[in-house]
Parts: C-alpha cells; sequence; structure tokens
C-alpha cells in the first residue's frame, strides 16, 4: 500500500485521479441514449456464478436495447448489488476512455478542478454514485444470459446468424455442470434439441455440439437429453455427407451413452450400429469419422468390461464387427491403433470368438504385420513398431481365444 503523501508525489496523479472520477461520475451524460440502453440493458446478476464469457464480453442477443430495458423495467431481470465497493476502475476503462475522448477537454479540466476542492462528505457521495453507476453496468449472471440466448432460439423472426450465435453462446455457458443442470430447468434444452432439425447445417452442428458438451460426465443432463428422444435425430445426423456434422453428431452420441446403459439401449434400438457400419466400410469416409466411430466401440466395450454389465447386442453384431476387421486394412496407424484397440477389448469382453475367426481375422493380422515393415518413411518406424507390438498382442490373445474355445467345445462333445 503507498504510503500518506505518496500520491501526491507523482507528477499530474492527484489530477489524473480527478479526471477518472469525474468522468465517472458524468459518464451517463456524456454517453448518447443508444448507447446507454444498451449498457444498461447487460444489467443483470443474481450473484451467481459467472463464467469467463460473462466477464470478458459484452453479450450479444437477437432483442434489442429498447426490449431488454423494457423486461428490467418491467421487473424481469435481477440487478446485482454488491456489498462493499470494489475500489479500482479496470472494470470501467474502456468505457472511461471513450467518455474521456469524447468530451470537451476543458469542461473536463473544470470537472476536475472541482473535484480537488470537494470535502471528504462530497467525496464520499460521489464514491457512492460510482459505485451505483457501476452496478448498473454489472454484466449478467450465467443464467440470466442463458435465458438471452434461450430467448433468441425461442424467436422465430430472428436470423440464421443471429440464432447461431445464441447456440454458440450456450455452447460456452454450459461447460460447467452447475450451468448444465440448469439448462433444461430454464427451458434451454427443448429448443436446442430443435435445432437439429434445422436446414441449416451449421445450426444443426452446433445444436449437437452443446447437447454433446452439456451432457459431458452428466449422467443427469444425459437423461433428460434421451428422454426428449434426441438420440434418434443424432444417428441420422451420423450418415450427414458433412464431415462436421456428423462428427459433431458422433461426439453428441458418446457424450450421452458414455457409463449410461439406458443410453447404450437406446442407441441400439435407434440403429446406431448400423450407422457405425457405414462409417467404418465407407471408403470415401473422412479417416477422422472413422476414428471416431471406432473409439466409440472401444468405449462401450470398456464399460461392460469395467462396470460388470454385460450383454449390449450392439457389440456383438456381427456386420460390425465385419466393419471393424475390415478397418484395419485402411493404411492410417492412428486408426489402426484404435481399431487394435477396439478388438482387444471385444476379445476381453467375450469367450466366443467365432465372428472374428469368420472375419479371418488372424489373416488380417499377419497382413498388418508385413505392412508394418515396409514403411517407407523413416519418421513412422517407431510409431508402426508400436503398432505392430499392439497387434501382436491382440493376436496371442486371439488365438488364446481359439484356443479356449476349441478345448471347451471338445469337452461339451
Amino acid at each position: 500500500m503507498a504510503k500518506p503523501g505518496a500520491l501526491s508525489k507523482r507528477p499530474g496523479c492527484h489530477y489524473l485521479l480527478a479526471v477518472v472520477l469525474s468522468a465517472a461520475v458524468i459518464l451517463p451524460l456524456l454517453v448518447p441514449a443508444a448507447t446507454a440502453a444498451a449498457a444498461v440493458a447487460v444489467v443483470e446478476g443474481d450473484g451467481e456464478n459467472k463464467s469467463a464469457l460473462s466477464a470478458t464480453r459484452q453479450w450479444a442477443t437477437g432483442k434489442d436495447g429498447e426490449e431488454l430495458v423494457a423486461e428490467r423495467e418491467a421487473g424481469r431481470v435481477d440487478s446485482v448489488v454488491e456489498d462493499e465497493f470494489a475500489g479500482g476502475f479496470d472494470f470501467l476503462d474502456s468505457m472511461l476512455q471513450w467518455a474521456i475522448g469524447n468530451s470537451d477537454p476543458e469542461k473536463l479540466k473544470e470537472e476536475a478542478a472541482g473535484v480537488q476542492k470537494l470535502s471528504a462528505d462530497e467525496l464520499q457521495q460521489r464514491r457512492q454514485e460510482i459505485k451505483e453507476l457501476m452496478e448498473k453496468l454489472k454484466m449478467p449472471s450465467d443464467a440470466n444470459l442463458m435465458k438471452i440466448a434461450i430467448a433468441d432460439l425461442n424467436n422465430s423472426s430472428i436470423s440464421l446468424e443471429d440464432r447461431q450465435r445464441a447456440l454458440q453462446e450456450l455452447l460456452v455457458l454450459v461447460e460447467p455442470i452447475d450451468n448444465a443442470n440448469d439448462l433444461d430447468k430454464l427451458g434451454g434444452l427443448l429448443p436446442v434439441i430443435r435445432e437439429l432439425s434445422n436446414e441449416n447445417e451449421e445450426i444443426r452442428t452446433t445444436s449437437a455440439w452443446v447437447l454433446g458438451t452439456a451432457s459431458q460426465n452428466n449422467a443427469l443432463v444425459q437423461d433428460q437429453i434421451l428422454g426428449y428422444g434426441a438420440l434418434a435425430r443424432l444417428v441420422n445426423m451420423g450418415y450427414s455427407t458433412s464431415t462436421e456434422e456428423a462428427a459433431k453428431a458422433l461426439y453428441a452420441i458418446s457424450a450421452l451413452i458414455r457409463n449410461n446403459v439406458n443410453g447404450q439401449e437406446v442407441f441400439y434400438s435407434e440403429k446406431g450400429g448400423a450407422m457405425l457400419q457405414y462409417i467404418l466400410e465407407n471408403d470415401n469416409m473422412d479417416v477422422r469419422l472413422q476414428k471416431k466411430a471406432v473409439f466409440l466401440v472401444t468405449d462401450l466395450a470398456d464399460f461392460q468390461l469395467n462396470s460388470g454389465n454385460s450383454g449390449l447386442p450392439l457389440l456383438s453384431d456381427r456386420l460390425l464387427l465385419k466393419s471393424i476387421v475390415y478397418t484395419l486394412s485402411r493404411f492410417d496407424l492412428d486408426l489402426q491403433e484404435k481399431v487394435l484397440l477396439a478388438i482387444k477389448s471385444l476379445l476381453k469382453l467375450s469367450t466366443d470368438v467365432e465372428d472374428f475367426e469368420f472375419y479371418d481375422l488372424e489373416s488380417v493380422l499377419v497382413r498388418l504385420g508385413v505392412q508394418l515393415e515396409d514403411l517407407p518413411s523413416e519418421d513412422q518406424k517407431e510409431y508402426a513398431g508400436e503398432v505392430d507390438a499392439l497387434r501382436r498382442e491382440v493376436l496371442t490373445l486371439f488365438q488364446k481365444k481359439l484356443k479356449q474355445g476349441t478345448a471347451t467345445g471338445n469337452m461339451i462333445f
């Protein structure tokens, strides 16, 4: 803390303080009516948690300033009242610069001179005025920001640009689990799900992204979204010719059914396996989508292994298993590694390897070994060696399972 009198030793510092105080007090007089309305329009907040977004940017909304001001005057938004004045002027920095830059310099000098002559009581009164001004300029709480975005989604007359912006704002806001839990309470889940059927690809893609983010590791939101029947639409989006749309659909599906038995059963009933098969067997499919599809299979198998829940029909679907084995022939080291991990988990999950034997898994693994040895690129050799080690591990496990199956068959016979 500065010593008493230190401030006055800095050249011009007392004058600068006077200018800042003066500018803060007279700011409402300097800002045009439209700008003042916009500033007041973002006055919301009820002391709830605030995301980084709400602290750093002015909130975008499809409503104009007059509508928001009208809602505030009608009592539909709350004001934040701080118990103590925090001090400092960082929050007002940009607005003060605007005010100073757009004011009469002579008038500001007069105001500054007047501030220097104020008594202690008068300075305290100015302090209170500044506090009240800052309260009016508070950003809204996350809950109120979500309400604004949801209102925009429910507004059929707003542009696609504003609709997309509302979804992007929700995408950031639902990252904290508390906000995600509030999304349905605020009436936001259904509007987001509705946008999955929007004619605009970008809107559909962002909607799936919001749902995936909100349901990530969140059983409550998972069940809410599943209850609204959104999974069927997401499965259909997995067939999209747009890589980005299909990728975000897979992201949302993975988040919805991860560690959720009900979600996994719904995914199977909605023919999610056929969608994964389509992605894996399509030679023209973006390899990123195939990686996501294989990762989802591995995630489902590992969940059953770790939880003791077994019997998900999806993981014993012959056509899906065929497509997984087929994907090993597509040369991409990262994809091959992910496929090998999926097969490893599936082999651990089941004692019945008849389907893998039928699709000649052993021969496919042997051919893959030859392919990995013939890599022309030196910078891929090390990674190829790691993939080959995994390949040998999977081959050993498969052969072990075959022997166990043969021994069991002989005992039964």
